[in-house]
């Protein structure tokens, strides 16, 4: 169906929204505006979807989130009578339209027989990911875009684990969601119905106090906390976000007691409008905490996404300025600081396991080693990660440790199966607690870990392609690197290029090629003789494609020169194609 066809079927729908209609009217002579909206519908992957709320089939809407919710209603079906009654449980954080959609969501489950338990809060990612334990829910929703504009809003499935669904799951949701032939018909059924029929619940303050007693297990060394609880000085803000009631109550559950929030950030605005970004990866996302930071003369600052499932942190440098550790830099820290405890303290299991994906850095390989842990690799998205835990559960053969990716997630204890940023604070305090006591900074504490374990560096760059023509570049830009490898760069022989959608890895010296096993996704990476690495892959969520690099030497000057020279030799190509 073209997307003309599209948009006369919505407009000539009686019973369309008058706020969409009105938008369509606005828009009726910009025929780009509504081929974006119409020429395709919004995509449900793997990790739910997101997309611009705004009218169409392309758009985040009510009747886009009818659609989802009615497929996952026909997947809960086949599943069964006892997934039907197990139900769902729903969060959302605090964008544009959260709260609507999570209601819409539920009802349209409830007009197909199936019990929503729906947080009358927003509550962060993390949090739902806990409820689905804790109730036993067959599937949980979170309403989210995480860190992206404000335009922006999504919709994220999790199993009965609390993981986000692997592929498999997620092809046969996708199958269910697609089936779904008119968004703009769909039955739902009234709250307040749901509710005496015993098929729409509110949920919050028992959650909220079994989460809370869930994340006081995190703390690794608690005669630490109360010996620096007090001393220790925190700025922490939530973007806007959701993680603001719960990351309060962890740090007084803890014992972190001089915590400054920064108030202007902390109220849950739909616009985020005191943030140039609400991300953490952006250093912009920190000016506000510094300014902060500076009058408290604090330790650490601590920034957590929009939905909490990602943390920053910010600590000062050898000049006394605030400087923003990467994502492999603070797992790097919390890594060898849980480990060194846990071996301290005669609790490192022998078979114990750490889990990075395939773009984090390899520092954390490297401090694992060091310890006897195994470091396992998987694909770039938190399922596998919960995937790898709820198979080690089953078969007993490894010990989870540690979870994490580059992009500031990380999951210590797993009651959550996604990351949690709520536990990353605590842990990453609890760090700086540990260096303050010797009267170092966090950041004198990562110098150390590269004199112990060598200066590793990482970079990222990502390149925008919006809308159908930047799709058609992102394919032929990744089919280029795929079809056309390139022999040497940065002053090295490449050794290994390892295409993910094939699952092969081919040793480029010698020709030979074995087996990656991991699910097919649509990846490149590259590795040069030297270890430095890059990495090439198109974003789930976002219409961008991420190119990641890592380099290890035995200086600093080294790594910072190698590193550079890899990205130039990458992004060269990448410019040409753009």
């Amino acid at each position: 169906m073209s997307w003309k066809t599209q948009f006369e079927k919505w407009m000539g729908y009686d019973s369309l929204r008058e706020d969409l209609k009105e938008e369509l009217l606005k828009q009726a002579e910009d025929e780009t505006y509504l081929e974006d909206s119409f020429y395709k519908n919004l995509e449900f992957g793997t990790g739910g979807m997101r997309g611009e709320i705004g009218p169409g089939t392309n758009r985040m809407n009510v009747y886009t989130i009818r659609k989802a919710a009615q497929g996952l209603a026909d997947y809960m079906k086949a599943a069964g009578e006892e997934a039907m009654s197990r139900g769902v449980v729903i969060a959302h954080d605090n964008r544009r339209m959260s709260h609507e959609f999570a209601i819409e969501a539920a009802c349209t489950l409830g007009a197909n027989g199936v019990k929503a338990y729906v947080f009358k809060e927003l509550r962060p990612t993390p949090q739902l990911s806990f409820a689905v334990r804790e109730l036993n829910t067959h599937t949980g929703i979170m309403i989210t875009a995480s860190h992206n504009p404000p335009e922006y809003n999504g919709f994220k499935v999790y199993g009965d684990d609390g993981a986000q669904l692997v592929p498999k799951d997620a092809d046969r949701l996708i199958e269910m969601v697609n089936a779904v032939e008119n968004e703009l018909t769909i039955e739902t059924a009234d709250k307040e119905t749901l509710i005496e029929k015993g098929l729409f619940q509110y949920v919050l303050e028992d959650l909220d106090k079994s989460y809370g007693e869930a994340l006081e297990s995190v703390v690794v060394d608690k005669s630490l906390v109360e010996e620096m609880g007090s001393d220790l000085s925190i700025v922490f803000t939530p973007l806007h976000g959701a993680a603001q009631t719960p990351m309060m109550d962890a740090f007084n559950r803890v014992g972190f007691r001089n915590v400054h929030v920064v108030e202007e950030q902390a109220v849950a605005d739909t616009e985020f409008s005191a943030v140039t970004s609400p991300n953490p990866e952006e250093h912009r996302a920190f000016d506000h905490a510094m300014i902060l930071g500076d009058k408290r003369d604090a330790d650490i600052l601590i920034a957590t996404d929009p939905d909490g499932d990602r943390v920053g942190v910010a600590a000062k440098d050898s000049n006394g300025q605030y400087k923003v550790l990467t994502g492999n830099q603070t797992g790097a820290l919390m890594l060898e600081y849980l480990l060194s405890g846990k071996k301290a303290a005669g609790t490192l299991p022998e078979n114990g396991v750490v889990i990075k994906t395939i773009v984090t850095s390899e520092m954390g390989r490297r401090i694992a080693g060091s310890y006897g842990v195994e470091t396992l690799d998987v694909l770039t998205g938190f399922k596998f990660i919960g995937e790898k835990i709820r198979e080690y559960e089953k078969t007993k053969e490894n010990t989870y440790l540690f979870g994490y990716e580059e992009s500031y997630g990380y999951l210590i204890e797993p009651f959550a199966r996604d990351k949690d940023a709520i536990q990353a604070v605590l842990l990453a305090s609890e760090v700086a607690a540990y260096y303050k006591k010797q009267g170092k900074t966090l950041f004198e504490g990562l110098t150390e870990l590269y004199e112990k374990y060598g200066y590793y560096l990482e970079d990222l760059e990502s390149f925008v392609f919006k809308g159908k023509s930047g799709a058609e570049t992102m394919a032929r830009m990744m089919e280029s690197f795929r079809s056309e490898p390139m022999k040497e760069q940065a002053g090295q022989k490449v050794k290994w290029q390892e295409d993910y959608s094939t699952g092969t890895r081919t040793n480029m010296l010698d020709g030979s090629s074995e087996n990656i096993d991991l699910p097919s996704s649509n990846v490149i990476k590259v590795v040069l003789e030297d270890g430095s690495w890059y990495c090439l892959r198109p974003s789930g969520t976002e219409p961008k494609i991420k190119a990641y690099f890592g380099v290890k030497k035995t200086s600093l000057s080294e790594a910072e020169n190698q590193l550079e020279q890899l990205k130039d030799a990458v992004l060269q190509k990448v410019n040409e194609m753009s």
